[in-house]
């Protein structure tokens, strides 16, 4: 959610950074809204102060035994303008309401121009891709084959994009999470929480997912009642605060959670259809923080390093980029992705990305700072991956692969898995 007058200061210019990601501000619309509303609410608040002094002059007149039906008529009159200029108050607050939340944040002036990953800036690479004396195999054949993976009966029971895991490929799963979430909340200051998968209308407009992208989204509901299943724990997590006053000694505030993730992937049909890289249902560690709104580009170094560290404990090769304007998130005014080499692609794919909301979040969540002194101040929110289960898991697969078939498990990752090596036949060693 945007303030209107921040949108409307020349100043800002928020139209032409607006047109840099894609967007085209209707600012005429706009200021005729915001004026029509600032009418409304003055004539509101003169028809109140001539209805006090009408009442006041009924009671005077009443008291001197004069005749109050002209008095009283305009009173009723009066009351009767009032409820109308209300109704009308409230149409033209919810019409600005729902224009403002169809606006995507204000992208910085720092991140490139261009409107697709082609332009996007190329940060740091870290680690070097495998080098091997055989043709790699996807992770789809390598898990296949060891029989940790069956994407055929996944289909049977819930049609194409989702996945069952078995023996040591569960393993793998539950030992990445658990190792994922160990790392933020022993070394990087994160609360875990446990999180409802399905939230309401409420909570997903309070992060940006509503109204734009509700065709991306599942919705399920009983008789009256509607729930969304989240796409990311990030919804509830920002919106546990919704509504709230937070404390600015407090700040800032880390939050993970492991979470289901549901996507419908509309538009994206096509794409990435083989394997694990875009699925309707898979897990995910997430990442957000609360911070006071001067301090969130900072905020955003440090979360998108937190989401960086699985991948060099784990020894994957990655590296990191920041998006154009025009492909940066409805909700982001900056994202830095983090993409995992791939073998059976010969590329780097997206893994992570990690995003400062600035105060976009919060102002549709409601969400305030107040400091000791009682002064109001604006709050910033964060996200970041940190780091999805399956990508993961393809990397690990993929990057570790063996001649033989085998798959050596990274040595971060024994501790959680119990095994050092997946055999080909899917037996553990």
């Amino acid at each position: 959610m945007h303030d209107p007058r921040q949108l409307l200061d020349p100043e800002v210019d928020a139209a032409a950074k607006l047109r840099r990601r894609g967007y085209v501000l209707d600012t005429d619309h706009l200021s005729k809204l915001v004026s029509r509303r600032s009418s409304v609410i003055s004539e509101g608040d003169q028809a109140r102060a001539e209805s006090k002094k009408a009442a006041a002059e009924v009671g005077a007149a009443a008291k001197r035994g004069e005749d109050v039906t002209e008095l009283r008529e305009r009173a009723r009159e009066l009351k009767n303008r009032i409820t109308r200029l209300e109704e009308e108050q409230r149409e033209v607050e919810a019409e600005l309401h729902e224009f403002l939340l169809g606006i995507p944040n204000i992208p910085l002036d720092e991140i490139p121009d261009g409107a697709t990953e082609e332009f996007a800036e190329e940060v740091r690479r870290v680690g070097t891709p495998p080098e091997f004396d055989f043709a790699p195999l996807d992770h789809v054949d390598l898990g296949e084959r060891a029989g940790i993976l069956d994407l055929g009966r996944a289909t049977k029971l819930s049609g194409p994009r989702f996945a069952v895991f078995k023996g040591a490929g569960s393993r793998l799963q539950r030992a990445l999470a658990q190792f994922f979430l160990d790392v933020h909340t022993g070394e990087h200051g994160y609360t875990e929480f446990s999180l409802p998968a399905l939230v309401t209308r409420q909570t997903m407009t309070g992060t940006g997912q509503l109204p734009k992208f509700e065709e991306d989204l599942f919705r399920t509901g009983v008789a009256d009642r509607e729930l969304f299943l989240i796409p990311t724990a990030e919804v509830p997590l920002v919106n546990l605060h919704a509504g709230e006053i937070l404390q600015l000694e407090d700040l800032p505030l880390r939050y993970t959670a492991h979470t289901p993730c549901f996507r419908s992937e509309a538009g994206s049909y096509g794409k990435d259809t083989r394997g694990l890289i875009r699925q309707h249902e898979f897990s995910k560690v997430e990442l957000v923080q609360f911070v006071e709104e001067e301090r969130s580009r900072e905020a955003l170094d440090e979360i998108l390093s937190h989401a960086e560290a699985p991948l060099r404990k784990l020894g994957l090769p990655y590296r990191v980029i920041k998006l154009a304007a025009g492909d940066t998130g409805f909700s982001a005014q900056i994202t830095f992705d983090v993409e995992v080499w791939l073998p059976s692609q010969g590329t780097y794919r997206e893994i992570s990305s990690a995003s400062d909301t600035g105060t976009f979040q919060a102002r549709r969540a409601n969400i305030r700072g107040k400091g000791k002194d009682g002064k109001r101040a604006q709050i910033a929110t964060l996200n970041a991956s940190g780091l999805p289960i399956g990508r993961t898991l393809v990397a690990v697969l993929e990057n570790n692969q063996q001649a033989d078939g085998s798959i050596r498990i990274p040595e971060a990752l024994v501790p959680y898995t119990g095994f050092a090596v997946i055999n080909p036949d899917g037996t553990t060693s």
